[in-house]
């Protein structure tokens, strides 16, 4: 599990699912049937974490609602790991484009984290709720909402969270026509995302560029994100399409949409 983790840090996500998967089976192996079933279960966790982050969300959503029944209701390691999945599944909720059931998902998960805070420390997961939480609000055009979200919460934002957090700041503000505001903030910062953030920040920038009307430059920047999008993404990633149907967009002259249209956020 040690050595999937640290392919996770490198953003290896085909083999940590790869690996996931072959130790899920090995767990069904075990002497111990209590501590084969712990395995199995954190094994299975990382494997759809690594799906979805990868793009391939919708493939292991029964997978991730199947898991998410098994677990409820554990107590001790199992109540954090629950949450963790919730997380995953409130991603594959974004990219399916079903934004409310996802906002449901990461309020519930934020009232058991709160419950959870003086137990363990649970900051990386709570922050990337709320990342998705952004997401939500954007996708249902209460780009106020998730502007004050991500305002929030960025400054105690660390490593990947920072970049999604910033990207749905971005975001937020192009739903609000806000196209300056929006371009300063994507130019003021760009913080590493990883893999999985793969051409957000571009489509992003490409949104504000075109509503200020610079179209050259924007179609040059949706061009980059879909090239980062085709390289580092599975082609089922719904972002892949969201960037084609933004560069088509700008290229045909269209006055730009709002930005749950043209980006999704996950």
């Amino acid at each position: 599990m040690e050595r999937l983790h640290r392919l996770w840090g490198e953003d290896k996500y085909e083999e940590v699912e790869a690996g996931a998967r072959a130790l899920e089976a090995e767990a069904g192996r075990l002497r111990r049937r209590g501590r084969g079933i712990a395995v199995a279960w954190h094994a299975k966790a990382l494997a759809t974490a690594a799906a979805c982050a990868h793009g391939r969300g919708a493939r292991v959503l029964t997978e991730l609602e199947t898991l998410t029944a098994e677990l409820s209701g554990m107590a001790g390691p199992g109540r954090e790991l629950l949450l963790m999945i919730r997380n995953t599944h409130m991603v594959v909720l974004n990219h399916e484009g079903r934004h409310a059931e996802a906002e449901a998902e990461g309020l519930e998960v934020l009232r058991d984290l709160t419950r959870l805070k003086h137990l363990v420390p649970v900051w990386d997961i709570e922050l990337s709720v709320l990342a998705n939480l952004v997401d939500a609000l954007c996708g249902q055009a209460r780009h106020e909402e998730a502007e004050a979200v991500a305002r929030g919460n960025l400054p105690r934002a660390d490593r990947s969270t920072v970049a999604a957090l910033h990207c749905g700041l971005v975001c937020s503000l192009n739903g609000q026509g806000r196209y300056h505001e929006a371009l300063t903030e994507a130019r003021r910062i760009t913080p590493p995302g990883g893999r999985s953030q793969s051409g957000s920040l571009g489509m992003a920038t490409a949104v504000a560029l075109h509503g200020l009307g610079h179209r050259s430059e924007a179609e040059a920047a949706a061009r980059e994100a879909l090239t980062d999008c085709e390289r580092f993404l599975h082609p089922d990633h719904p972002r892949v399409q969201e960037a084609h149907t933004l560069l088509a967009r700008i290229t045909a002259g269209d006055p730009p949409a709002s930005t749950a249209e043209e980006i999704a956020h996950g």
